[in-house]
């Protein structure tokens, strides 16, 4: 009878040293506020949103580089970056635009 080929590799070990390298941190919030998405898309350019297709706004951010997926329920997801830094700065100015389009703060 033949051995399978997996019984053959589990018969030697090998260690595995992985290189572990952070590419991309997605980060999840709630502004607690509900957005007007249709005038932060008519207003900021780098904002697109098109509900038909997707319920939640895309906020391209340029520099720091990431993109912001927002919802009018004021939940966000932040993906993009590959430091805590830059996604706080990324964050911070991003919350400074929303801020304008905030139509009702919830509890």
């Amino acid at each position: 009878m033949a051995k399978s080929s997996s019984a053959k590799k589990s018969s030697k070990i090998t260690k595995l040293n992985p290189q572990i390298k952070i590419q991309n941190i997605v980060v999840s919030a709630d502004l607690h506020a509900n957005i007007d998405l249709f005038s932060l898309t008519k207003d900021v350019k780098e904002v697109s949103y098109e509900p038909e297709q997707f319920p939640g706004a895309i906020f391209r951010i340029k520099e720091p580089k990431a993109v912001i997926i927002l919802f009018k329920n004021g939940k966000l997801i932040c993906t993009g970056s590959n430091n805590t830094k830059n996604i706080k700065e990324v964050l911070e100015r991003a919350a400074k635009i929303i801020s304008q389009y905030v139509i009702e703060i919830k509890d």
